[in-house]
């Protein structure tokens, strides 16, 4: 399945090659999320509708800086390379 630069919502293309700080992330959710897909009929739609974007962002979304993979895939590939040592003097 081709991956998409556009979260659930979205009405286009979303660069992920900036720093996401808190502000940038509350910003992009309302941008691709929150106004595109108004009027809400209610807190439960936005609840699933913040899920699903959430989703999107830290498993999905497609990260320039990073080789133009999603981020959980990122890290589950570091984690795979980099397997923690043992203590000194701790037998495994």
């Amino acid at each position: 399945m081709p991956r998409s630069r556009s979260g659930p919502g979205t009405t286009g293309p979303t660069s992920s090659s900036t720093s996401w700080t808190p502000v940038t992330v509350t910003t992009g959710y309302k941008t691709e999320l929150i106004k595109p897909r108004k009027p809400w009929h209610g807190l439960a739609d936005v609840e699933l509708g913040t899920a699903e974007w959430g989703d999107w962002f830290n498993n999905q979304r497609l990260h320039t800086a990073i080789g133009d993979i999603p981020p959980h895939e990122h890290e589950t590939n570091h984690y795979a390379h980099h397997q923690p040592r043992p203590a000194a003097g701790v037998n495994a």
